[in-house]
């Protein structure tokens, strides 16, 4: 019995190297909540920079290009060291531009020919009435900001002012328009456009007769002075001929009209349209493999881009008494279109939280503001919608490349802005109507400004020309065009994305969809089940598994559920 109650030798040497330590206790209590900490953030972290790596490095180079740039401002670059410095960043607008035409060609018919006629109908009636409308409503926003602030009462006028020159009337303008839609020659099309010149005549008067002044000089030889005739010619008549010339910029709106006019007609070509539409599948994959290895550059090309732009920039403290109050009204209406009206356009056509949908959309917004061009940024919103956002592929073919020709939000509230800033430099009264001028001619001719950096100014002649304002006056705000130019393409490209969201919620009936409840992705091919068209393609298909290069979008990204793709086999 003493043996069973009485601990031995061994268990009273065992139980006190194994005495109870306090200290002891909560640090590897406190061991175990570190590591637990650690991993947990280290995966949360792991698993925000696979989702957003890209997002951030483009952020972060965005900040350092304009640090460095002010950072170089000090040290006084000649002309020729700027552009080497700025080298990278002219890469990554050349590389860009470079996806600009086989993307469009490709997406519109590629996309446009594998839908119905009464879909392809449904989606442009809405895709062009809402774009109109969004236009109409930032045009309106611009107007009331500069009326209510009114930045331009008290601006000091500029003294050096460019010479009066040629002005092209609205008619001219309108109609280079309707000319771009329909270019004689396609491959022109691909570098230039149409574009009305205006050639000066000089019709010299003939010599007067009589003299035009006389003067009497005393004489000390003549008491009645000496008389002395003066003829002065007078000045030439200049008139203006207009003539057909061309700008060196490509014609993107006649590639959009002529791309999507052959994907119709290839829809409903059958099986004769088979070799042309599998080879504009090809192209849009392709240009997206591209898209995701060149993605990689942008970060570095950014910084050199932003620096570059800095170093141009004048003095900021001079641009801040001139101008600062514009800018701020600017940035006021774009803030307000693109932060507050365009949002609640999509929740209330949705029932759908569009911030969750913007988020998806920043990559594409960050390189907006540093290239400026939202055509230049099209393959990256293209990648952002398909990917992040889950659009219909059929629908972001079409709605994209249009919204990047004739949605332009930001340049119609910039030139209503602008317009009206103007007036109060020079003291000039607008009535209502005068108003309503401005709000439709800078509605129309941001329909036609080209989708490239600083084009509003070109087309902001057709607006201050509209009510009698003089064009000159558009070297007051130059100087700081190029900072607003950055603004205004996020918000063009931001209202692109939205109605890409609009537009396949409205039409989703149109589109098959997939057992989880999602469209289902075509990624440029054809599925067996994807299509009840009677004009749809029916040509021998070959079976593929799903390219990687397209997982996040697929129903799994683990290959659980991985679909099978079917890629048509085109023999010529």
């Amino acid at each position: 019995m003493d043996k069973l109650l009485l601990p031995s030798g061994e268990e009273e040497e065992r139980s006190e190297h194994s005495s109870y330590a306090p200290g002891e206790a909560k640090r590897t209590m406190w061991d175990r909540v570190k590591t637990l900490f650690q991993g947990i953030l280290r995966s949360n972290l792991k698993g925000f920079l696979k989702r957003n790596g890209l997002l951030t490095l483009s952020i972060i180079a965005v900040i350092t290009g304009c640090t460095l740039g002010f950072m170089l401002r000090g040290t006084h670059l000649s002309t020729q060291a700027k552009i080497y410095f700025s080298f990278p960043g002219e890469l990554l607008m050349r590389m860009l531009k470079m996806l600009i035409l086989p993307l469009i060609t490709s997406s519109l018919m590629s996309g446009l020919s594998s839908m119905e006629s009464k879909a392809c109908c449904r989606i442009g009636v809405l895709t062009v009435t809402y774009y109109l409308w969004t236009t109409f409503i930032a045009v309106v926003v611009g107007i009331v900001l500069v009326l209510i602030i009114k930045p331009g009462v008290g601006t000091e006028m500029e003294s050096n002012r460019l010479g009066g020159g040629p002005v092209m009337t609205s008619a001219d303008a309108l109609l280079d328009l309707i000319r771009n839609m329909v270019p004689s020659n396609l491959i022109e099309a691909t570098f230039q456009q149409y574009k009305t010149d205006l050639i000066p005549i000089l019709k010299v008067q003939a010599r007067t007769v009589q003299s035009n002044f006389v003067y009497v000089f005393p004489d000390e030889s003549d008491p009645k002075g000496r008389t002395v005739y003066l003829e002065l010619t007078p000045p030439p008549d200049v008139t203006y001929k207009t003539s057909p010339g061309s700008s060196q910029q490509m014609n993107v709106l006649g590639i959009v009209v002529f791309s999507a006019t052959m994907g119709l007609l290839l829809g409903r070509m059958g099986e004769r349209g088979a070799p042309l539409i599998s080879v504009c599948q090809c192209i849009n994959e392709c240009v997206m493999k591209i898209i995701n290895a060149a993605v990689w550059y942008f970060p570095f090309g950014i910084i050199f881009l932003v620096a570059g732009k800095i170093l141009d920039m004048q003095d900021p403290s001079t641009l801040g008494k001139k101008l600062g109050w514009y800018g701020i009204t600017v940035l006021a209406g774009l803030f307000v279109h693109g932060l507050i009206l365009l949002p609640f356009f999509y929740f209330v056509l949705t029932k759908k939280n569009p911030f969750t949908y913007i988020r998806g959309l920043l990559q594409a917004m960050v390189i907006a503001l540093a290239t400026s061009s939202s055509s230049a940024t099209l393959p990256i919103t293209m990648k952002c919608l398909l990917e992040n956002c889950n659009v219909d592929r059929q629908i972001a073919r079409f709605v994209l490349p249009v919204g990047a020709t004739i949605n332009m939000d930001g340049t119609a509230l910039y030139e209503a802005v602008a317009a009206i800033f103007i007036a109060q430099v020079n003291d000039y009264e607008l009535d209502f109507g005068q108003l309503v001028t401005i709000s439709i001619t800078a509605t129309a001719a941001s329909i036609g400004a080209a989708g490239i950096p600083q084009a509003g100014l070109v087309t902001m002649v057709i607006v201050l020309t509209s009510v009698g304002l003089p064009p000159d006056d558009i070297t007051l705000i130059v100087a700081i065009d190029w900072i607003l130019d950055r603004f205004r393409t996020m918000i063009n490209v931001l209202g692109d994305a939205l109605a890409a969201g609009i537009i396949a919620h409205l039409c989703q009936k149109d589109f098959p969809r997939s057992g989880a409840g999602k469209p289902v992705p075509s990624y440029g091919t054809q599925t067996p089940h994807a299509h009840n068209n009677s004009h749809s393609v029916n040509v021998p298909m070959t079976e593929f598994h799903k390219d990687c290069m397209f997982e996040t979008m697929g129903d799994s990204a683990d290959g659980s559920h991985a679909h099978t793709v079917y890629y048509n086999i085109c023999q010529v």
